[in-house]
């Protein structure tokens, strides 16, 4: 048996949660990093052989959008450690495109990894954190869920969601001695992008394909240039072991000062800047 507290990790097969879980292992926990499919998981297990000693790294496979895979992981997690002190909320994708051109299967896909697979994950842990009187929720948000680009709605509306279910949570929770954060990155290195976009599929006779486009070449732009995530697991790892986090950690180059902007300044300039930023 191990006394390091238990970590709970969601969508680790890259990016963020594959980051996070070898950063959770080097600050202390044993984090249990689940993936929907862990044939996917080489990329993982490599980056923790450089870095860790792997008995503290376990990999299972889940499902966030299915509640019966949620219940019997979170069971079998119990069974074997009886407590979760850490989830973080990682799963999620990003769907591109226009409002008007995304099916309504496509905006229900974005609802269920995104905000439902969220929820269900967090109620199945919120029991055993209350009875504790202990625990920590990391939900990762976005700079999309405090302001919605164009052409990527979905994703932008399910971020928003997280956001508001983050800040009634956190008030519920609160007085049982858990803390329930928020980390709100800008634009980084991680594949998310190029899945959710290369997805995006742009019809030829579509009215929006010049703006389609011009988005296309903006992300194209962000993949090459972001920064590797560096700064977003630093947050995490802040996050899940200072004693009394704060509610959002923003990170990243002019999240801040968008998030400012958004507040201070007359939303018709907003308006303007985005759209001469829009215009092929």
């Amino acid at each position: 048996m191990h006394n390091r507290p238990i970590a709970l990790v969601t969508g680790t097969s890259s990016g963020f949660g594959m980051h996070a879980s070898v950063a959770l292992v080097k600050a202390g926990f044993h984090v249990i990093s689940t993936m929907r499919d862990t044939s996917k998981r080489a990329e993982l297990d490599k980056l923790a052989s450089m870095y860790l000693a792997s008995e503290h790294l376990e990999v299972l496979s889940l499902d966030v959008t299915s509640p019966a895979e949620i219940s019997r992981t979170v069971a079998s997690i119990l069974n074997r450690h009886q407590t979760i002190d850490l989830l973080l909320n990682n799963a999620g994708h990003a769907c591109g495109g226009y409002v008007e051109e995304i099916t309504s299967e496509e905006w229900r896909q974005q609802f269920e990894v995104n905000v439902f697979g969220l929820i269900e994950v967090t109620r199945a842990v919120l029991p055993i954190m209350r009875e504790q009187k202990s625990g920590r929720i990391i939900n990762l948000s976005s700079i999309s869920g405090r302001f919605g680009f164009p052409g990527l709605a979905p994703y932008s509306a399910s971020k928003h969601a997280v956001e508001g279910f983050s800040e009634s949570l956190r008030l519920e929770m609160l007085p049982f001695g858990i803390h329930v954060v928020l980390i709100e990155p800008g634009s980084y290195r991680t594949s998310i992008w190029e899945k959710g976009i290369a997805q995006a599929h742009i019809r030829s006779d579509s009215p929006y394909q010049k703006q389609m486009n011009q988005m296309m070449k903006m992300v194209g732009k962000i993949a090459r240039d972001a920064p590797v995530p560096d700064e977003v697991i630093a947050a995490i790892v802040h996050a899940a072991t200072t004693p009394k986090p704060r509610l959002r950690y923003p990170v990243g180059r002019g999240v801040r000062l968008t998030m400012m902007a958004k507040q201070c300044l007359p939303w018709k300039w907003i308006e303007s800047v985005v759209l001469r930023k829009m215009k092929p």
